[in-house]
């Protein structure tokens, strides 16, 4: 009997279209550059905006202002998995997930171009505000696709490992944006880098934009979702089918992430604007120890990631979770003043926890919810832990540390990861692989 298979070109095409290498490089390409993006802005805020777009005579009072259009991202973001699930669900994951990505493109390509608040006073910080809550709009539709794209491909036994490539974004978008920062501070003096080297990496994210959007566009729909349609099981308003049949699903994932929110927007946003403007450390030398901090948070996702395909994804979380609620409580030993090295371990600790937490978290969340309405539920329980978790943590912990010291900040991050505990108890045992 004849295998006539290769010389059909559909099936060709779909076997190239699904074959693991294509849907975990789609599946990663997408959440970096989105990663990217947001990092870029996140550092920008720190570093450039309190100046060019928040000017007062208080320089903490413009770098609260600055972070609180920080915070509006992760304000849109729900409403960007409300509007991207819901299409995700209905119309099917690979269009959707190029719509999120052009959104979250476009929106920090404009930011490079805006005039600052000296050109147009209060218009300036107002178009800031609009772009950000562009890309806030955009990650919310990402990160839930790109982790269905990699989980409803996955062979039996692997789904975590599968899931952990679109989390490999996070680390990788930081590197890339922390990198260009480093890249463009020793090629080019303070008033250059004011005047216009902090455009050149948001204009830059264009070309991983086109990047990203080849790939995209070169693979093909899931087979869940396609097993969704076939059945026609697909639901008509898939946000009110969670809200309505998936309230606890919705509350158990948004505060299952809601700890790992918490831990890395300190090691990031705030770690970087209290080690500057407080404790003495220059920008250069705070950005190379984020870098280190950083390897240290993508070496442990794939571990965390094996992990939870051995022993079940509700156990790994649950150790990360310890764990970043002992490292809360020593968090005011390990940053400080005048030690490099003590800093640096704060870093690797920290940063190193995150991946712990964040390999496992996609897999978990997507579990939580049915096929016809995965993409909405996960997405949005995924955003919404970004409001509690991560919108106004840096502001937060920078009011909590100016007004009670640096313990408080611990406290903060301990009791969040007692939450995070509860939801992830409440889960109930399954085997590490049982079907989703």
């Amino acid at each position: 009997m004849t295998d006539t298979s290769s010389a059909n070109p559909m099936h060709t095409a779909a076997g190239t279209a699904h074959s693991p290498a294509r849907v975990l490089f789609a599946s990663l390409v997408g959440t970096t550059i989105e990663f990217f993006d947001f990092y870029i802005y996140a550092t920008a805020a720190v570093l450039v905006f309190p100046t060019l777009f928040f000017p007062t005579g208080d320089p903490a009072s413009a770098t609260l202002q600055s972070l609180a259009t920080f915070a509006l991202a992760f304000f849109a973001r729900p409403i960007g998995s409300a509007v991207f699930g819901h299409f995700g669900d209905r119309i099917g994951r690979k269009a959707t997930l190029v719509a999120a990505l052009l959104t979250m493109g476009i929106s920090t390509v404009v930011i490079g171009l805006l005039p600052t608040y000296q050109q147009i006073g209060l218009v300036a910080p107002a178009l800031l505000a609009l772009c950000r809550f562009g890309q806030g709009l955009g990650l919310g539709g990402e990160w839930g696709g790109a982790v269905l794209l990699a989980t409803e491909n996955a062979p039996p036994g692997k789904r975590a490992w599968y899931g952990m490539f679109p989390q490999l974004g996070a680390p990788l978008g930081f590197f890339l944006a922390t990198g260009s920062f480093l890249l463009l501070g020793a090629f080019l003096d303070d008033a250059a880098f004011m005047s216009w080297g902090w455009r050149v990496p948001f204009l830059g994210s264009a070309v991983l934009v086109l990047l990203g959007l080849w790939v995209r566009l070169s693979i093909s729909e899931t087979p869940a979702f396609q097993r969704v349609l076939d059945r026609q099981e697909r639901v008509r308003l898939p946000m009110r089918d969670v809200l309505v049949r998936h309230p606890r699903a919705l509350l158990v994932g948004t505060l299952s992430a809601l700890a790992t929110f918490v831990l890395f927007y300190l090691m990031t946003v705030f770690a970087l604007s209290w080690g500057t403007s407080q404790l003495g450390y220059s920008r250069d030398a705070f950005l190379w120890l984020q870098m280190a901090g950083v390897v240290a948070f993508a070496v442990t996702i794939p571990l965390a990631a094996l992990h939870a395909d051995r022993h079940g994804r509700r156990r790994s979380m649950i150790i990360a979770t310890l764990a970043i609620l002992v490292f809360g409580l020593v968090l005011d030993r390990l940053f400080v003043a005048g030690s490099l090295a003590s800093v640096g371990a704060f870093l690797l600790l920290g940063l190193g926890l995150m991946g712990l937490t964040y390999g496992p978290i996609g897999t978990l969340l997507a579990e939580q919810f049915p096929a016809p309405v995965r993409y909405t539920g996960a997405s949005l329980a995924f955003n919404l832990s970004g409001i509690f978790g991560a919108s106004l943590a840096p502001y937060i912990a920078t009011w909590l540390a100016g007004r009670f010291g640096l313990d408080s900040v611990g406290l903060y991050l301990a009791a969040a990861a007692l939450l995070t505990l509860a939801a992830l108890w409440s889960i109930p045992r399954r085997a590490p692989d049982a079907a989703a």
